[in-house]
């Protein structure tokens, strides 16, 4: 029987869960390895929530309690790597259930920003967050919309302190929920500046603070024979999403212009 890792329960989860069971998670998420050694009455002090609390947020994983949630957490650390067809059949299988998510999802309110936006800002978090952004200044130059991409801890800062309400800020994350991005889009709410991420966590302070986010639930495990590395994570989906933007607001483009023409 397969083992269900708790990204995965949090995400069929997701509708169960509030802003409490959220905080508890994004602590669990980031300090997995001192989690794997806490009480329950570590982990709840660590919250700021009561022992109670947390034995609900496992029970609401379908867990039976706090135990449970632990042994999942050590399952994660211990667990060998994979075969490499059964790491190809993962990525695949990833990458089909995110594109019919992606078919079905309605992109005209991100679409509206792009179309009415005077200035598009972009910023990348991160190395592949950085090419992602890259990547979607290259597709939609094609459509002759100019995305400046924005690199510098210091730039994005300054540019962002510049922008009106009729500019667009685009950032990609991977957490939502490193120190520059949260410090960016709470300048940008201040100043009613729209804003669209896209983060590998649905419930995170960027996309809290965002005018619109794309969740993107990335592929990962272990890989690797040497288990002191990192589980792998493929992030080529940050690319399939962008693209099935892309094409989606090729579509909304031509609807604006047979209602133009109508």
């Amino acid at each position: 029987m397969k083992i269900m890792r708790l990204e995965e329960l949090i995400n069929k989860h997701q509708h169960q869960l509030n802003q409490t069971d959220y905080i508890i998670w994004k602590y669990i998420y980031n300090h997995k390895n001192e989690c794997r050694r806490m009480s329950v009455h570590e982990l709840a002090a660590a919250c700021n929530v009561s022992g109670t609390t947390v034995v609900r947020f496992a029970q609401k994983l379908s867990l039976d309690g706090f135990s449970d949630l632990k042994t999942l957490l050590k399952l994660e650390k211990d667990q060998v790597s994979i075969p490499e067809d059964d790491a190809i059949k993962k990525i695949i299988d990833q990458y089909q259930r995110v594109s019919r998510e992606m078919e079905q999802k309605n992109f005209n309110r991100l679409n509206e920003l792009v179309h009415n936006a005077n200035r598009i800002i972009a910023y990348g978090s991160g190395y592949v967050q950085s090419n992602v952004v890259k990547e979607l200044k290259r597709l939609f130059l094609f459509d002759k919309v100019l995305i400046y991409e924005i690199q510098g801890k210091d730039e994005i800062i300054s540019v962002a302190k510049t922008l009106t309400p009729n500019d667009l800020v685009i950032i990609v994350s991977l957490s939502g929920e490193t120190p520059l991005v949260v410090e960016v889009a709470r300048q940008l709410r201040l100043q009613g500046v729209p804003l669209i991420s896209f983060t590998h966590l649905q419930d995170n302070t960027l996309a809290a603070l965002s005018t619109e986010n794309i969740y993107i639930a990335t592929a990962e495990f272990s890989l690797y024979a040497d288990q002191t590395l990192p589980p792998y994570k493929s992030l080529m989906i940050y690319f399939l999403v962008i693209e099935i933007w892309f094409i989606k607001y090729q579509s909304y483009k031509k609807a604006q212009l047979d209602n133009e023409k109508g």
